[in-house]
């Protein structure tokens, strides 16, 4: 089932459960297999509970109020080009541009303090690796946990104009949510929230400097234009890597097949995003492809909820990156790039870059 009509047809399911409580359900790591039942990650939600979360952190991710942040997104990227055309020549792009400004844009959002970000970005990165020990993801898991909590408590008490804020005072205070809920809500977000479009942010640069005749492309497109390059970037780099996961709940007859209730389906976007007939030519990039199809953010009710924050961010950054900076250039073989491609999402680690 790797077709693209197959994998919406799937992911739009009732029969199709995201739910890893259920019997079947292929987790992706043996860690989450053992540990699952210590709390679910909004993805890992279905019915009422799923859609009444989705409905609490939905405010700030409108279309409407994510277009509010499009200036201080376009201020975060112009400061860190400034920086880094001020700084040392060759520069790595991922920890000096990349992973910055998905970083600094949902601490923005959440209400999470940007000062700690070395601390809560290893974290992650220890939780999502797959071939991290137990101890090591159990240790960062723990510390991420108990700096959440504490955070949450600070709002509380002194209440910000910021989503943890809001969640922590309306929701928490009013018992629609426990902490321990609230937690993993805001966890879920952090995670979610920077990881995936810094890898984009990297992936999607040095493809364009695999592409220079599309960076022509980028510079000479406005707004649209521009959105719909994106599109086709994370088509063309779809960075989540173990599939979408998925049980059946009860017995399906889709394409010539009969998927039996209890067996666990993976649904791999980046095969359903080179779908041929869907995406003609597919194996190569063309920024003026409507790609507008794109499976990177899920498909269905679970369709990613900060999507247009992830948008808005690609697209201020690829239309001011190969403006402002023409000469960027890759300062290292492109074999010699050491790429992250051990846990839940494929990116680079480090880039070398010039001008």
């Amino acid at each position: 089932m790797t077709r693209h009509a197959e994998q919406c047809a799937l992911l739009s399911d009732r029969r199709v459960s995201a739910d890893w409580m259920q019997p079947g359900y292929p987790f992706h790591s043996q860690f989450l297999q053992d540990h699952h039942e210590e709390g679910q990650f909004l993805t890992a939600m279905e019915g009422p509970e799923h859609l009444r979360l989705r409905r609490m952190i939905a405010r700030p991710f409108t279309p409407r109020k994510v277009e509010q942040l499009r200036p201080t997104v376009r201020q975060v990227v112009d400061d860190h080009i400034d920086a880094l055309l001020a700084g040392p020549n060759p520069a790595d792009f991922v920890a000096d541009f990349a992973l910055p400004i998905p970083s600094i844009t949902i601490c923005h959002v959440l209400g999470v303090p940007y000062e700690d970000h070395d601390f809560f970005q290893h974290a992650i990165r220890t939780m999502t690796g797959s071939d991290v020990p137990d101890d090591a993801v159990n240790k960062s898991q723990g510390e991420l946990y108990h700096y959440l909590a504490k955070l949450i408590g600070r709002k509380l008490a002194a209440p910000e104009d910021d989503l943890l804020s809001q969640l922590a005072t309306e929701r928490l205070a009013t018992g629609q949510l426990n902490r321990h809920q609230l937690v993993m809500l805001v966890l879920f977000l952090l995670v979610s929230g920077h990881e995936t479009t810094a890898s984009m942010i990297a992936l999607g640069t040095l493809a364009l400097l695999q592409h220079p005749d599309q960076i022509t492309v980028l510079k000479n497109s406005d707004g649209p234009e521009v959105a719909a390059a994106v599109d086709e970037l994370l088509r063309y780099l779809t960075t989540v890597q173990p599939g979408r996961r998925r049980v059946a709940v009860a017995d399906i007859e889709i394409g010539g097949q009969v998927i039996r209730a209890g067996e666990g389906l993976i649904l791999p976007e980046e095969i359903g995003n080179r779908d041929e007939s869907v995406f003609p030519g597919a194996g190569e990039l063309d920024l003026r492809r409507d790609a507008s199809q794109q499976l990177a953010f899920g498909f269905g009710v679970h369709k990613c909820t900060g999507q247009p924050l992830a948008r808005l961010e690609l697209q201020v950054v690829f239309a001011a990156l190969f403006r402002r900076i023409p000469t960027l250039a890759l300062a290292a073989d492109l074999g010699d790039l050491p790429f992250m491609d051990d846990g839940l999402g494929y990116g680079v680690k480090k880039m070398p870059v010039s001008w």
